[in-house]
């Protein structure tokens, strides 16, 4: 396992994308209409919120399987940021999602 800093700044992350994600998806998203609230992007930043805040319980819990919780959370963010840029306007959630995809990838390997 990790050293608990790192565990630490990972769990911050992530706490951080799925606040962002949903924060997002909720007002933004839904304000902007159009490409922001299409099915395959919205159900994205719903997936992406919430796979956030699951890594952060997995590791939370000290759970043996966070490394593949945390795998899988990487993928699902990095998706998340090359929609949200081809979407336009979301620069905030771009870049806690990207943060997040690279602090997950991190602590899977």
């Amino acid at each position: 396992m990790k050293t608990s800093k790192e565990m630490q700044a990972c769990i911050d992350e992530c706490l951080r994308c799925y606040q962002m994600c949903l924060g997002t998806a909720m007002t933004h998203c839904l304000e902007m209409g159009g490409e922001h609230v299409e099915p395959p992007h919205f159900r994205l930043m719903m997936a992406c919120s919430e796979m956030c805040r699951t890594a952060a319980h997995f590791m939370l819990l000290n759970s043996p399987h966070h490394a593949h919780v945390c795998e899988e959370c990487a993928e699902i963010c990095a998706e998340c940021a090359k929609d949200c840029e081809r979407v336009g306007g979301m620069d905030d959630c771009v870049r806690a999602c990207t943060r997040c995809a690279e602090s997950c990838r991190a602590m899977a390997g």
